[in-house]
């Protein structure tokens, strides 16, 4: 594996967010390890490279004589890290949205329908004991709140104290932010936080933790990204829907998503979210656009006649 920290990370999100398998991973890890030797003799680390630097790579396979197939699949490794630095606000721009397809924005990111997400809370409700309140409270919020998952696990507990109406969170730059919470999510805290106990460790009684999602023994103290990942791929299976479908990321998709379909100002959106920059919010107008010209495309008489 490779030392580099945003590698690394994006390798996490693979296994944890889409359950890729060993094989996959590792080709993965291998081309980006390839791109990593490369900008090394050129001073530049992965998260900085620019267009320049991946064309020179690219076209350094290609003399190299490597198989096309090859090239084109670390082509394809490149285009997904740089698009999960681009979605996880690592970076501002893409630098292989212009390489070999100058046409290719910016890729519209996956969501849940409203029904969908209500399968899955459906799904956490009747699920008993502390693991149902807990998968509840973690599902009710991040849906609530449209949380980055790294914000969601780490939230202090002070977050659930008297009953909030508002959540305080810190994100990306230790910049702070205001998100109200549903009523739905507050009744959810509620109901994880007579349970919470349940979750600080062997003869818990007496225990604390600074966390609202304690996990003592992770390295963090708090439950991780990945543990969570991987309990919204279980919680997808017993909701019927495709675990390739469902991760944190898609969730926080679908709360903007689902919010700019029901009117709500994007600039409302852009702080709730926690964006830098609004243009990275107007991505969700984009998904809607495509929604109603598929509806357009599926349902209009002479639907084939106007989306020509």
């Amino acid at each position: 594996m490779s030392g580099n920290y945003f590698i690394e990370r994006f390798l996490e999100s693979l296994t944890a967010e889409r359950g890729v398998s060993r094989n996959t991973l590792e080709s993965y890890a291998s081309d980006l390890s390839h791109l990593e030797a490369f900008l090394k003799g050129r001073g530049v680390t992965p998260e900085k490279a620019d267009s320049a630097d991946l064309r020179a790579f690219l076209a350094q396979q290609n003399a190299a004589g490597m198989a096309a197939r090859t090239v084109a699949r670390r082509q394809s490794s490149l285009r997904q890290f740089y698009g999960y630095l681009l979605s996880e606000e690592d970076r501002r721009d893409d630098p292989m949205a212009l390489i070999d397809s100058p046409k290719q924005g910016r890729r519209l990111p996956k969501i849940l329908s409203e029904s969908e997400v209500e399968s899955l809370l459906s799904a956490a409700r009747t699920r008993d004991g502390a693991e149902g309140a807990r998968i509840t409270a973690l599902l009710e919020l991040l849906y609530a709140t449209g949380l980055r998952v790294s914000e969601l696990v780490s939230l202090p507990v002070s977050a659930a104290a008297r009953d909030p109406q508002m959540l305080l969170v810190r994100g990306k730059g230790g910049k702070e932010r205001l998100v109200p919470l549903s009523e739905p999510a507050r009744q959810a805290l509620a109901a994880y936080m007579a349970q919470r106990e349940a979750f600080l460790g062997a003869g818990a009684k007496g225990k604390t933790s600074p966390w609202l999602f304690p996990a003592p023994r992770s390295r963090e103290g708090h439950l991780s990204r990945e543990s969570f990942g991987l309990m919204l791929k279980k919680l997808a299976q017993d909701a019927g829907l495709p675990p390739s479908k469902v991760s944190p990321h898609v969730l926080r998709h679908a709360f903007a998503s689902h919010l700019l379909a029901h009117g709500a100002d994007l600039r409302a959106v852009q702080q709730m979210l926690g964006h830098a920059d609004i243009s990275t919010t107007q991505i969700y107008t984009h998904v809607l656009d495509e929604r109603l010209r598929k509806l357009v495309g599926n349902h209009h008489p002479l639907a084939k006649g106007l989306l020509e």
